[in-house]
């Protein structure tokens, strides 16, 4: 598996439980700590079971990712100006592709990722920003070294929401930009949902 698959699958791991935390008054830090250490229990105390069925784990990602994920917002970034004055129907059902596309992906990874000795929260750097904060941190890696992740964060009216992960400064949301937008513009956004959806469009990590 390649490394920034490994790294990419934090964001699910981060992010897939945790509803308990996601109330306006945690800050992203706060988020990520909480999160992190209830999902590592959570995969610890479990472990045969999600090792023999996988589709349990796939199951708790799928529901229980999407509360503390701006969807929405990262689709529209995905889609850049290939988004504009698409409706936003059309838009939740892009970002409900991309979710499962992540889920289906990434899910029994979760498996490689239940130490929580392997991911280091670094403390907020300045003030909180309402439109762009960035919550650092650092993955233990099975060679010994470590690799920076950074989750970017901004506040809604439901409280702090991810909606970016950047991977040894490579943007989650910019990598599948660069493949999706151009698509959406030559095709149409109803053909590239209708690939994704079956499995029939080839993103990269």
């Amino acid at each position: 598996m390649k490394i920034r698959t490994m790294l990419l699958l934090l964001f699910i791991c981060t992010f897939n439980t945790g509803l308990e935390a996601d109330s306006p008054e945690d800050d992203p830090v706060s988020l990520i700590i909480n999160t992190t250490n209830r999902i590592f229990t959570e995969v610890d105390q479990n472990l045969n079971q999600y090792e023999a069925n996988p589709e349990a784990l796939e199951s708790l990602v799928r529901t229980d990712l999407l509360p503390l994920l701006d969807v929405h917002y990262s689709a529209r970034l995905i889609l850049g100006r290939a988004g504009r004055g698409i409706e936003d129907e059309k838009i939740d059902a892009f970002a409900d592709a991309m979710i499962e596309l992540l889920v289906n992906r990434y899910a029994t990874g979760l498996l490689l990722f239940r130490s929580q000795g392997q991911l280091i929260v670094l403390p907020q750097r300045g003030e909180l920003n309402e439109k762009l904060t960035r919550v650092r941190t650092r993955v233990k890696l099975p060679s010994g070294g470590e690799a920076p992740i950074d989750y970017a964060f901004h506040k809604t009216a439901e409280g702090w929401k991810a909606f970016d992960v950047i991977v040894e400064g490579i943007s989650y949301v910019s990598t599948y930009r660069n493949q999706i937008m151009p698509d959406v513009q030559a095709n149409g956004i109803d053909s590239v949902v209708a690939r994704l959806t079956a499995g029939e469009l080839e993103v990269a990590e």
